[in-house]
């Protein structure tokens, strides 16, 4: 079997969706019965980076404006929920995202308002 270099398998995890993050976390804790989430927690907190409350954000939903149908297909896209899941974000708003890094909440942002939906980072 082909030996993954960081890069590549950080590059794979950016592709996945939630729920595929999910099963391979579960599958870690399976196989080599180690939680990798905390290691994460031990490791940020040995290297002092800041807190999660002050590194993540919440991708809010706050409009999906005139374009709802492209602002549905980034939802999907973005969470892997299904059709009426997503449709359902799109017409009463919510959170679409839920304590991720910064840096990827804005890109998240980012592609929400570019279909025409109003976001907010909480």
């Amino acid at each position: 079997m082909a030996k993954f270099t960081k890069d590549e398998f950080i590059k794979g995890l950016k592709e996945m969706t939630i729920l595929e993050v999910k099963e391979l976390v579960d599958a870690m804790k399976e196989e080599f019965g180690v939680d990798p989430s905390a290691v994460a927690v031990a490791t940020a907190t040995v290297a002092g980076v800041e807190t999660e409350e002050a590194s993540t954000k919440n991708v809010v939903l706050k409009n999906a404006g005139a374009a709802k149908i492209a602002v549905i297909k980034v939802i999907r896209d973005i969470t892997g929920l299904g059709l009426v899941e997503a449709k359902g974000i799109a017409d009463n708003g919510g959170n679409i995202k839920e304590n991720i890094p910064t840096d990827e909440a804005n890109e998240i942002k980012a592609r929400l308002e570019e279909a025409g939906a109003t976001v907010e980072l909480a």
